[in-house]
Parts: structure tokens; C-alpha cells; sequence
């Protein structure tokens, strides 16, 4: 049985927070599936999950392509100075990569630096970063890796759940707002 929240168009369960009509959610924390959201936990656990499945990829991609001692993190930063063949102020990839934290863009470019992957310069204030020739050719190599081990599995329509990738990732893309004006809030409280 299902009851209508007040003000609110979704359907909340009445007697379990994990179940909607006959839709099971699958959830990390039960005890954050409020009535009504169930698909908001469902969705945080599936990004959760996906998120570290992602993040192991890219290390063992990463390792398979001749640098092993490379973090998520690194490896997203070397792909991001790469993109383009352009030279990156700092300021670009923590925006780009969403990052808040610069001590951790600063220890990977730390890393990604003492491997002779990128270059860094001055100009006025501001320090560019630009890969090296071993970086670009690391970067093609984790590619190759890539198009052999993910993309080949792939179908080239991959919808999961009937929707078009590109979709998730609009959809994401408008997640990512709800989630940074959230952490606004609350860093309020």
C-alpha cells in the first residue's frame, strides 16, 4: 500500500522505506530512504558502486598500460592535461575534475611530474601543466588498453535500463548541481 506525500507528486511506502508499490530499491542504508526517495538511495548506491568499479578500472588499465603506481586520481589528471594537446592552468582541471581540494591535484601532479609525464611552468602567477612526449604516449597506450578490454565490450546502442548512455550522463551532469548546492546548504548548518 502506498499513501501520496503532501505537496509532492511520488507515491511513499506505508509500511517498509525500501519498497514502493511492487518495486524493490536496492540501497545501501536503508535508514536514508525516505519515504517517497527511495530512488534517490538506490541511485547514490548505484553511484557508489559504479564509482569504485570505475576507480579500480582505471588502475588496473593504468597498470596494464605500463604505470602501475598511478592512483584514479592521477591518471584523471594526466588524461586531463592531455585533452586537447593543450597546456592547463591549474585552475582548469580542479574545475573541470570538480575538485575542492588542491593538495590532492598537487601530490598527483607531484607524481605525474617526477614520472616525466608533465611539464610545469610559470607564467605570472599561475603554473601550466602540459604533457610530455611520454605522457602522450602513455595516454595512447591506456587507451588501446581501453578500447581493447572495455570498449569491445560494449554494444555500440548500449542503453542500460532502455536509456541512451549520453542521456545518463546529461542526467548526471544535472545531478551534479542538486548535489553542490546541497553541500552549500550544509555547510551552512
Amino acid at each position: 500500500m502506498t499513501r501520496k506525500l503532501p505537496g509532492s507528486s511520488r507515491k511513499a511506502p506505508v509500511q517498509n522505506n525500501t519498497v514502493e508499490s511492487d518495486k524493490l530499491y536496492i540501497v545501501s542504508s536503508s535508514h536514508l530512504a525516505s519515504p517517497g526517495y527511495e530512488d534517490v538511495s538506490a541511485f547514490e548506491f548505484a553511484l557508489t558502486v559504479i564509482n569504485n568499479a570505475f576507480q579500480r578500472w582505471m588502475t588496473r588499465a593504468s597498470a596494464v598500460a605500463g604505470l602501475p603506481e598511478l592512483s584514479a586520481l592521477d591518471v584523471l589528471v594526466l588524461h586531463s592535461i592531455n585533452h586537447r594537446d593543450r597546456e592547463k592552468s591549474i585552475a582548469d582541471l580542479m574545475f573541470t575534475l570538480n575538485l575542492s581540494e588542491r593538495h590532492y591535484l598537487n601530490y598527483a601532479m607531484k607524481k605525474l611530474d617526477d614520472l616525466g609525464l608533465i611539464t610545469r611552468h610559470r607564467r605570472g602567477k599561475e603554473a601550466y601543466l602540459k604533457v610530455t612526449p611520454k605522457g602522450s604516449d602513455y595516454c595512447a597506450e591506456y587507451a588501446r588498453v581501453r578500447s581493447a578490454c572495455l570498449l569491445d565490450l560494449l554494444p555500440a546502442d548500449l542503453e542500460p535500463g532502455g536509456v541512451a548512455l549520453g542521456e545518463v550522463a546529461r542526467a548526471m551532469r544535472v545531478l551534479t548541481a542538486f548535489y553542490e548546492q546541497a553541500a552549500r546548504s550544509a555547510s551552512s548548518l
